[in-house]
């Protein structure tokens, strides 16, 4: 078996776009291979600052030989029919065969030798590339990331004679820019094409650049007795701008540290690409007096030039920075709020201002149901959004909500507004923090709702994969506030009423919040057709609902919950068929002396009712559902020793309602007939 070694040497390619290089080089050629029935053991792709590579391993020297079979019309269809048949399989008409009636065309094709396939394969993945972004190169028809300098193609150590906008594929590869031997160097195959780009400073795969980034950030800041401050998207990125990495500690002014923690690192980030440092492991420990940046080459004096010429880069940034933070402590949030009437929100729900404004009263109005100070809340909620009329968030999209806390502590307003400022756009994922003060908690639930009520009212729900307005996360993140802060109060209703103080009508935005739910209970472990059977009974209290949705949980999976379910969806056939035919009785039913499984089954309802009703009404779920099983032995008793369909009508009358009641008794619990399986 043989190996496929394919390289694209090009111009940068920007860190951004290269993991996904990698893995849409490596789909197609599975689905390249797939489609011409070529096996293989393994494909890899990798990609880099310059090159995108490819290895297919185990593969055959020659495409097996294959028979192809296809059905075409009826012996007896009119000509043109079987011409057509015959020009699209490339047969003469004796060579199909006749089979009960019907014309089958047998394509024998023999196998084609392996690097003429991947010729094709590899010219047409280079023609179609789904590059995010690409530019026209070299002849002018031809799209590529960057213009391509070289093009590496080996199978089985010859070459494959591809060509790709006027380059012909060759043995050669390069190494590293300035470090290692210069020019171009031959390899015959994978193992000596990784050796050759060591020996030449070239790290190949991703994950090793990253790795080594880790490494050596550790071993200067250790060496120092300090700490990097990790950051893994900054990582990935990083990992994918150099092909040598190399760590080097800096120095900065210790008088930047004056800034707030965030505007530092951000800067560091953002600006140039630098890993911040800190004095201690603690992940609150103050910000060090330093920088990490990651170098392309191993300098002959360590770095120490680099790290100076660095420190001057980052020195201007921090001074830009610092303007902007001297100039935003002069004019308070609140008088920065007129210029957000200037900038719109959405054409359909007017300015920002207009947006301000809509949040202040939706946290007056959230504030007593989450314990909330009214005129805290409604003070946070008026400045939350000032800062985006400020510099630093103009130069920083990143640190809104962040500067505005800031600004808030620099005037002296109280801790909880200034709190609830910094936290009001919390959580923006499944790993970020949900505010726990009640005033943050009314800002924070006062932002989303208004977001998710006002692209509701407008129709502009999330569709498929299509979200532009992030409303999934807007929903999820109202979700895990009301339940990791076990807020009691009902969602449904709140929604009205801020809909309603607007004039809006967010049609769908509960159904919205029933599947965000379940989309988080079912990552949770939990069954989603179970939210279905607790939303059904009308019920919006999320922390209530969930609660049921356990409690539904654990007894649907005992025997007993497995037999009841069974019964009550007999129960509602037999219902459901009386109700079409118009002959379903109501009232309650009476008991009887005979026989003995009806007035057992009457006995148990009279008996477990009234249990249920109070455990629910304790909010003791899994009290209501231990009561509901004690209806277990009676209703599997009735079903076998009672026929429900007598013929007798004031029997059948009877023996109807006492399933109607079976029924509802349990639909007090949960909407059993929503529940699959």
């Amino acid at each position: 078996m043989s190996e496929f070694l394919l390289e694209f040497l090009s111009e940068e390619i920007p860190a951004r776009m290269q993991t996904g290089a990698a893995r849409d080089l490596e789909r197609l050629t599975r689905e390249g291979l797939a489609a011409e029935s070529l096996t293989f053991s393994e494909v890899r792709a990798f990609a880099g600052p310059r090159r995108l590579t490819l290895v297919v391993e185990g593969l055959p020297a020659r495409q097996a030989d294959r028979t192809e079979e296809r059905r075409g019309p009826r012996a007896g269809a009119p000509t043109q029919a079987i011409e057509g048949f015959l020009r699209s399989t490339g047969l003469g008409r004796d060579e199909l065969e006749e089979r009960d009636g019907v014309l089958f065309a047998v394509i024998s094709r023999p196998g084609r030798p392996t690097s003429e396939i991947l010729k094709d394969l590899a010219e047409g993945i280079a023609a179609r590339f789904p590059w995010p972004k690409s530019m026209v190169t070299g002849s002018g028809t031809f799209r590529w990331v960057r213009p391509l300098r070289r093009v590496l193609a080996l199978f089985d150590g010859e070459v494959v004679p591809i060509e790709i906008d006027g380059l012909s594929a060759e043995f050669f590869t390069e190494g590293h820019r300035v470090m290692g031997a210069r020019g171009p160097v031959r390899v015959r195959d994978f193992a000596t094409y990784a050796e050759a780009l060591v020996e030449r400073c070239v790290v190949l795969s991703a994950d090793e650049r990253r790795r080594r980034i880790v490494e050596g950030a550790r071993k200067v800041t250790a060496a120092a007795g300090l700490h990097w401050v990790e950051d893994f998207g900054l990582l990935e990125e990083v990992g994918g701008m150099v092909e040598w990495p190399v760590a080097i500690l800096g120095d900065m002014d210790a008088a930047f540290l004056r800034l707030p923690p965030e505007v530092v690192r951000t800067t560091m980030r953002v600006h140039q690409r630098y890993f911040a440092v800190r004095k201690g492991p603690e992940a609150d420990s103050p910000l060090s007096p330093h920088f990490i940046c990651i170098a392309n080459v191993e300098a002959p004096d360590g770095g120490r030039l680099i790290a100076a010429g660095n420190a001057r880069v980052l020195s201007a940034r921090l001074n830009d920075a610092r303007f902007f933070w001297e100039e935003d402590l002069k004019v308070p949030l609140a008088d920065r709020l007129p210029r957000l009437a200037g900038v719109t929100f959405h054409a359909r729900l007017g300015s920002m201002l207009d947006r301000v404004n809509r949040i202040e009263g939706a946290a007056h109005a959230i504030a007593p149901l989450v314990g909330a100070d009214r005129h805290a809340a409604g003070q946070a909620a008026r400045l939350a959004k000032a800062d985006l009329a400020s510099g630093m968030v103009g130069e920083f999209p990143e640190l809104q909500g962040i500067m505005g806390g800031y600004y808030a502590e620099h005037e002296g307003l109280p801790a909880e507004v200034a709190a609830a400022i910094r936290e009001h756009y919390r959580p923006q994922g499944p790993s970020d923090a949900i505010p726990i003060e009640p005033v943050s908690i009314a800002v924070a639930l006062a932002d989303k709702l208004d977001t998710l009520v006002g692209f509701f009212s407008i129709g502009e729900a999330p569709t498929g994969s299509r979200d532009p307005f992030a409303l999934r996360r807007a929903a999820l993140g109202v979700i895990r506030i009301i339940l990791e802060n076990g807020l009691r109060f009902s969602l449904g209703d709140l929604v009205e009423d801020l809909a309603g103080r607007c004039g809006l009508q967010p049609n769908g935005l509960i159904a919205f919040f029933a599947e965000r739910l379940k989309v988080a209970l079912r990552e949770a472990g939990r069954r989603h057709d179970l939210v279905d059977a607790v939303f059904a009974l009308g019920d919006d209290d999320l922390v209530r609902v969930v609660a049921r949705v356990e409690a539904l949980s654990g007894f649907l999976a005992s025997e007993d919950g497995a037999n009841l379910l069974a019964a009550f969806r007999r129960a509602g056939n037999i219902l459901a068929a009386e109700a079409k035919k118009g002959e379903l009785p109501s009232g309650a039913p009476s008991r009887v002396a005979e026989p003995a499984e009806e007035a057992a089954l009457y006995d148990a309802l009279e008996d477990v009712t009234p249990a249920i009703e109070e455990s629910l009404a304790a909010e003791d779920f899994s009290a209501a559902m231990i009561a509901m099983s004690g209806l277990r032995g009676a209703v599997d008793a009735f079903f076998d020793g009672v026929l429900v369909n007598s013929e007798i009508p004031a029997e059948r009358a009877n023996r109807l309602r006492l399933l109607a009641r079976v029924r509802d008794a349990m639909l007090h619990v949960a909407d059993f007939s929503k529940v699959a399986g």
